[in-house]
């Protein structure tokens, strides 16, 4: 989707856009990454301020959808619970724009710029997902006590929206280079999963509003500060979900019982997270995955896709057969 074509279009409009956020003419806007979205930053030399500003890929999220995502950013922020960027309002009061670019709508934010990096995969990385299981308890305990607005409106996720053939992400059967042996092992962890979360259930100590994709790239840590970003795939769905979207790509490292350990430690001085939780997540890996085969399938032009795609899905299917040995 993200073509050149369409990048430079969208900075364009951008450029021609740059009064809604009250920023100078001379403001300049580069790409930053492409992604489900296309994310730029801008530099205004009059007042030294940096933005990043997400333009939405269409037919994901309607502008409802994404002034409730701020919304609970706005109340995130009041609370105290987390360090995350703030949304810039514009002129017309809504932190939302919509450009027509080609025929076809994008609805933009921009978010105030906030130093770090993204944690690296290393021997300090149990630490900080010991204080990210803090957070993310931090969030849940948010989510279950905030009186959300009538209109507020996220998406649901749940096994027929996350791994079913029509799932928002797309179909895992699409993706690059899948045999039937891997389809088949596939299929026989999805009849596991199911029997798992059925047993499991939906009730309101396990399942809510959630950030849904709290991985290494939504993260920056400054000094022993720990900042999270991107909320953009937010909605409701099983709390102990966030810890496998945490772990995202990186599903088969030896690292990952230490950091399921530290997220757990975390967790817990902030919320409860009990055997049955702590059970589940090996099934949340397990779906997480099969919904980032499908994503990297229907996103084959992102780079990310690009330089994990290939060979990605015998992965998955390789997961799957850990997945069902370790339950006999």
């Amino acid at each position: 989707m993200y073509t050149q074509t369409l990048v430079d279009d969208l900075k364009a409009e951008l450029c021609q856009s740059l009064d809604y956020w009250k920023m100078s003419a001379d403001t300049r806007i580069e790409l930053l990454t492409t992604s489900e979205n296309a994310t730029f930053v801008s530099h205004d030399p009059l007042t030294n301020h940096k933005r990043i500003i997400r333009v939405h890929r269409p037919d994901y999220h309607d502008q409802q959808e994404i002034e409730s995502e701020l919304a609970w950013i706005h109340d995130l922020r009041a609370s105290g619970r987390v360090n995350t960027p703030s949304p810039i309002n514009t002129i017309t009061g809504s932190p939302v724009i919509k450009m027509a670019i080609n025929g076809r709508d994008f609805h933009a934010v921009a978010f105030e710029h906030v130093s770090g990096s993204e944690p690296n995969v290393g021997e300090a990385l149990p630490d900080w997902f010991e204080k990210l299981g803090a957070v993310t308890a931090s969030l849940h305990e948010h989510s279950r006590t905030w009186q959300r607005p009538d209109w507020f409106a996220r998406k649901r996720w749940n096994l027929d929206t996350m791994i079913a053939p029509d799932g928002l992400w797309g179909d895992w059967h699409q993706a690059p280079g899948i045999t039937s042996k891997d389809e088949d092992i596939i299929h026989q962890a999805i009849e596991h999963i199911h029997l798992v979360i059925d047993a499991y259930g939906h009730h309101e100590a396990r399942y809510g509003l959630v950030h849904a994709d709290l991985r290494l790239a939504n993260l920056l840590v400054n000094d022993d500060q720990l900042a999270v970003i991107d909320f953009d795939d937010s909605g409701f769905c099983w709390y102990a979900y966030d810890f496998a979207a945490a772990i995202s790509f990186h599903e088969l490292d030896p690292m990952i019982p230490k950091l399921r350990d530290a997220w757990i430690r975390g967790y817990q001085t902030i919320a409860q997270f009990d055997d049955e939780d702590i059970a589940a997540l090996d099934t949340f890996i397990m779906i997480r995955r099969i919904m980032l085969s499908a994503w990297l399938a229907t996103h084959a032009e992102t780079p990310t896709a690009q330089a994990l795609a290939p060979g990605y899905i015998q992965g998955t299917a390789e997961l799957a057969r850990q997945y069902l040995y370790a339950r006999g």
